[in-house]
């Protein structure tokens, strides 16, 4: 069963919903540009058997607070201070494209706050061909300007998040959404390389790899989460 829930983070409201057992180790998701903790739904269950997870609106998104001060870094904190306020000690973290920048950046500033990281389908930090975003007709579950202010450092990153990416501790897991992804592969094939240890698995179903592809990212996922988990004793 999904609870909704709020909580106020340094004078910001961010909303969640929460699943799973409560004694069970924290798994925290973080959607992509535009969506929110809806968006995990189709996987949400299955990881929430052996997790208990938290699935965030994060600013500017859904039913948390739009402040109109948005950048990628705020994001960072705002997540920080969500894990601060539960009392959440190292978690396991799943970002989706934005938010899996918000995660690796989390990852980079506080290691030993991520015990393991999966980045889906997420761009390697480099500058690349602007093209200025549409507003889409009618009402938005998001704040445009909070769009226009994260593809501005998406299109133009700060040269420390490439830098940083040797920093990261946690045990990381990147998926790719191979060719018919709109995300450069060689890209995402890099950023894995650049994390210490960093394991690359394509699920070639395109961007939305826990949408079009469920079972096999939860399966993935999953594996992962579970691997020396509980060690062999030592004779």
């Amino acid at each position: 069963m999904v609870d909704q829930r709020s909580v106020d983070v340094g004078g910001l409201r961010l909303a969640y919903q929460i699943s799973g057992p409560p004694d069970a180790p924290p798994l925290v998701l973080l959607h992509a540009l535009g969506e929110d903790a809806t968006d995990w739904e189709a996987v949400v269950p299955v990881l929430a058997r052996s997790r208990r997870a938290y699935a965030l609106d994060l600013r500017g998104h859904g039913r948390s607070d739009w402040p109109g001060d948005y950048s990628l870094e705020l994001m960072q904190a705002d997540v920080l201070r969500f894990m601060d306020t539960l009392g959440l000690g190292p978690v396991d973290l799943i970002g989706h494209s934005m938010g899996g920048i918000v995660a690796y950046l989390l990852a980079q500033h506080h290691p030993q706050r991520v015990s393991r990281l999966i980045l889906e389908d997420v761009p390697i930090p480099r500058p690349r061909e602007q093209t200025p975003p549409t507003r889409p007709d009618g009402a938005l579950t998001f704040d445009w300007e909070m769009v226009l202010a994260v593809r501005r450092q998406i299109d133009v990153p700060d040269p420390r998040w490439l830098e940083r990416l040797s920093q990261i501790t946690a045990k990381t897991l990147v998926l790719a959404g191979g060719p018919h992804s709109h995300v450069p592969q060689d890209g995402v094939a890099e950023l894995a390389r650049r994390i210490p240890g960093g394991r690359l698995v394509t699920i070639p179903v395109g961007h939305l790899i826990h949408h079009a592809a469920p079972e096999a990212f939860t399966e993935a996922v999953s594996a992962f989460l579970q691997e020396n988990l509980h060690p062999a004793r030592q004779p």
